[in-house]
């Protein structure tokens, strides 16, 4: 899980809860529920992470066993990660409702989503990724290679 991972980082790089709070300007206690599985750590928080630590995305969510180097230090982009969800959703011949129910969510949030309105929750990009074998990676546009 993602939480297990971002302790672990932390932890082998000799830093506090409350350093890398800073370096994602949150604070020490939002921190703390991320790397506790409280909470879902907001998908360009974790893009940071990846950025600092450069590690990819599916290694950091525990998609994949070994440390791959992050392959892009932009920041995310709404409109990519949009095109993104349209082409996986279509290529997996799933409507934008068959898709919100999956996700347990509205055809509209879909619909914001795929048209770069609203940046992708972790936890509908992470289900993506594990349950139909997408790279996080691929699908936040920091990667070509599509499947894990």
């Amino acid at each position: 899980m993602i939480f297990e991972k971002i302790k672990e980082l932390r932890e082998n790089s000799e830093l506090t809860q409350r350093d890398i709070a800073k370096i994602l300007n949150v604070s020490k206690s939002t921190y703390n529920r991320w790397e506790t599985g409280e909470a879902f750590i907001p998908l360009h928080h974790l893009n940071k992470l990846c950025i600092y630590y450069n590690v990819s995305m599916d290694y950091i969510i525990g998609l994949l066993g070994y440390k791959s180097k992050n392959s892009s230090t932009l920041p995310l982009n709404k409109t990519t990660i949009g095109a993104r969800l349209l082409t996986f959703r279509k290529e997996a011949k799933l409507s934008q409702n068959a898709l919100a129910k999956i996700l347990n969510t509205s055809h509209s949030t879909i619909s914001a989503y795929e048209h770069g309105k609203t940046l992708l929750l972790t936890v509908f990009a992470y289900q993506i990724a594990t349950q139909f074998n997408i790279s996080l990676d691929w699908l936040c546009g920091k990667s070509e290679k599509k499947n894990r």
